[in-house]
């Protein structure tokens, strides 16, 4: 008698990401989709690439997959951005681009296309555009002490490191009709700390902005009242008491209480028509 089992796949937890935001990753996700049609759409970048759409945006580790594509180098303020591009997407815009077939045409046979100057050049153009938006999406999550980068001049094709497996991509699904691929975006820790650091709420990042908050007891707010004077009387005196009457006191020295809690004595005295307490002393 056989039986089938069937192993379930756990996520194993990075410990560098623990009490980090990892799980509104799908929020960015979103925002960065948006972002990512609405540039396709502008003209300046319409006229590569014409009416590809975006179906989806999501993150993932580098598996085998990602890392046998051909991978540029961007650096950024944020730090070092990595992009790849399936080639038949490439060769699409570029055929697109350059009115060599329609979009209906445009998926070629990669292995009967040798690479040229001119793919080589428009993956660095496709590159620059679509790691800038991602770039400005990264900055605009992050508070405003935190922002470096303003202008899509600041991204800056770089030297081509090849990102190490388990490191951490965002895949992007194009498609325009049948022609259908992605690209991948493979951001180094520095970049990732940003992602993760647009995403914290407000008041986390504000506690983790105040490192130097001061002594707990420069910063603990306490209530303390004065007890001016006390008088006792016999309950008779108080029930015949009438509008008028005066009740003959003299002032000593205060006692300074915390809720309950007797902690010093303290001089009354009078400063500017008000009374205040002066020379403190322990009340043991």
């Amino acid at each position: 008698m056989t039986t089938s089992q069937s192993t379930v796949q756990y996520e194993v937890l990075d410990p560098c990401l623990l009490g980090r935001p990892v799980h509104r990753l799908p929020e960015f996700a979103a925002q960065l989709r948006e972002d990512l049609a609405q540039a396709m759409r502008l003209n300046v970048h319409r006229r590569y690439w014409g009416t590809f759409q975006v179906d989806d945006v999501s993150f993932s580790r580098l598996d085998g997959s990602e890392a046998r594509q051909r991978w540029l180098g961007f650096a950024a303020p944020s730090g070092q951005l990595g992009f790849a591009l399936e080639r038949r997407i490439l060769l699409g815009v570029l055929n697109y681009r350059y009115g060599r077939a329609t979009r209906a045409d445009a998926a070629v046979d990669e292995q009967a296309v040798r690479v040229t100057a001119t793919e080589e050049r428009l993956a660095v153009v496709l590159g620059q555009q679509l790691v800038s938006i991602l770039a400005a999406r990264i900055e605009s999550n992050l508070p405003a002490s935190g922002r470096e980068l303003g202008e899509e001049e600041s991204i800056k094709a770089s030297s081509v490191t090849q990102p190490g497996k388990g490191s951490w991509v965002i895949t992007v699904s194009l498609s325009d009709g049948e022609l259908q691929g992605k690209a991948w975006f493979a951001l180094d820790k520095q970049v990732m700390g940003s992602v993760l650091g647009g995403l914290m709420p407000e008041r986390d990042a504000s506690k983790k902005g105040n490192k130097h908050p001061g002594p707990l007891a420069a910063r603990l707010q306490v209530g303390l009242s004065g007890r001016l004077v006390s008088k006792e009387t016999t309950l008779g005196a108080m029930f015949d008491l009438r509008v008028g009457d005066v009740i003959p006191i003299s002032l000593h020295r205060a006692d300074v209480m915390l809720e309950d809690s007797r902690l010093f004595t303290a001089a009354v005295t009078e400063h500017k028509g008000k009374l205040c307490l002066t020379s403190f002393e322990d009340s043991e």
